[in-house]
């Protein structure tokens, strides 16, 4: 089992997380980013600088991803690749994408797209809770404890 992040867009409270049960579940980590990322030393973490481009660091894991590993992602359809690979998907803000939910998930992300493009909707999401961050690191154990 891996963990993989799409850390472009992964807030620093979540890696501080994620860095955290990579050591206590002696599990390896690599965040994959078009930017360097600072990580604390240990021979479980690693990252992964790739060019920039659309969907350059979504390639790189969606080919290395196997069933069983566990992806951290907001992207939508990279989320919906990586359950057809067989990999437990949830998103910083804790909610656990599977086969049964993807779907849902990508339709609506695709209507936000298509509001946001026409003008009807503006902005992103609010900014993440305490809350928010103790379901991400619930969801996470959950799915260490498998």
């Amino acid at each position: 089992m891996h963990i993989w992040v799409d850390a472009d867009a992964c807030p620093n409270p979540i890696k501080e997380i994620l860095f955290r049960a990579a050591q206590r579940c002696n599990m390896p980590l690599t965040l994959v980013a078009n930017h360097a990322i600072r990580v604390p030393p240990s021979p479980l973490i690693k990252t992964i600088q790739v060019e920039s481009g659309f969907d350059v660091a979504d390639n790189y894991i969606v080919q290395r991803i196997n069933p069983g590993d566990i992806l951290i992602t907001a992207d939508i359809p990279l989320a919906a690749e990586a359950v057809e690979e067989g990999a437990e998907v949830i998103n910083p803000r804790g909610e656990h994408y599977t086969k049964a939910n993807i779907r849902q998930r990508l339709a609506m992300r695709n209507l936000m797209e298509e509001l946001r493009t026409i003008g009807e909707v503006r902005g992103g999401p609010p900014s993440m809770t305490n809350t928010e961050r103790q379901q991400f690191a619930n969801a996470l154990d959950r799915l260490l404890a498998k």
